[in-house]
């Protein structure tokens, strides 16, 4: 378990790096907040206190992999891989310039980017296939894929699911940013994902259901996860879609909308506010 000071330390980061999602948006005009602000603590806590990793040696065999299936979110994860020092923080002023490192979806050429990815649905199972290879290779690191509510309404998830099942991937732990949003509208009416732990203990994974923005609770199912053996697990986050900035909040529109200046200058000083 984190003491608390752990926990106000990574709370304090993930405001940091929502502050230069905001601003990396902003700067390049376009973009996905939503879906990178509702994610942000989940990949704090996962960078910052959970996974091995090595910036200075980002093909070190023996790291963790982390693999974003939600790839429009990457946002999120550039600004946490500048952070932990996989790359200048300058580069983030270049988000979507053409011929830059930073993409609008990530990209391998990105120190830190494990696949490239964008293409919803098959993140999981390209995390199966490195689970898979990390056992045949008898390495010890785990694999995390975080994906997003809309994108598994898809097929492909679910047959990963169950070959990941079968298979015995006790080495991979999915994550769901389950914020209630996609690009159309609510998760719930496009197309109902309900009753979705049932519908993974039904194909043989463990379930933990949490609150996503709650970082001693992200914490709790990571180490909980380490410890199941014989059976992959899913956490379940709850998320705010475009949490820590209160117009974004909830609103379909921020799913692909980047800030206008104006909105930026205010969301800086909600974000702003709150790390004092």
């Amino acid at each position: 378990m984190l003491d608390s000071k752990k926990i106000k330390e990574l709370e304090d980061k993930a405001r940091q790096i929502r502050l230069m999602i905001v601003n990396m948006l902003a700067r390049a005009g376009s973009g996905h907040p939503g879906g990178s602000l509702s994610s942000t603590d989940i990949l704090t806590c996962l960078y910052f206190s959970v996974m091995r990793h090595n910036p200075k040696d980002p093909a070190w065999p023996d790291r963790d992999r982390f693999h974003l299936s939600k790839g429009h979110c990457c946002p999120a994860l550039y600004a946490i891989l500048a952070e932990c020092g996989y790359f200048s923080k300058d580069e983030l002023a270049n988000l979507r310039k053409i011929g830059c490192m930073l993409q609008g979806h990530p990209d391998r050429h990105t120190p830190g980017i494990e696949v490239c990815s964008g293409s919803l649905g098959q993140g999981l199972s390209v995390a199966l296939g490195m689970s898979l290879a990390g056992k045949l290779d008898g390495k010890g690191y785990r694999v995390h894929c975080l994906m997003g509510d809309g994108e598994i309404q898809e097929g492909n998830i679910w047959e990963a699911a169950m070959a990941s099942a079968h298979h015995k991937c006790d080495n991979l732990c999915a994550i769901l940013d389950y914020n209630g949003f996609q690009i159309d509208g609510r998760v719930s009416e496009v197309m109902g994902i309900e009753p979705l732990a049932d519908k993974w203990r039904s194909f043989g994974w463990y379930v933990l259901e949490i609150d996503g923005h709650n970082m001693a609770a992200i914490h709790k199912a990571f180490d909980t996860a380490k410890k199941i053996k014989e059976k992959p697990t899913i956490i379940i986050a709850k998320t705010i879609k475009g949490k820590g900035v209160s117009f974004m909040e909830n609103v379909v529109d921020f799913h692909g909308r980047a800030p206008s200046s104006e909105e930026t200058v205010l969301a800086e000083k909600e974000l702003s506010s709150k790390e004092r």
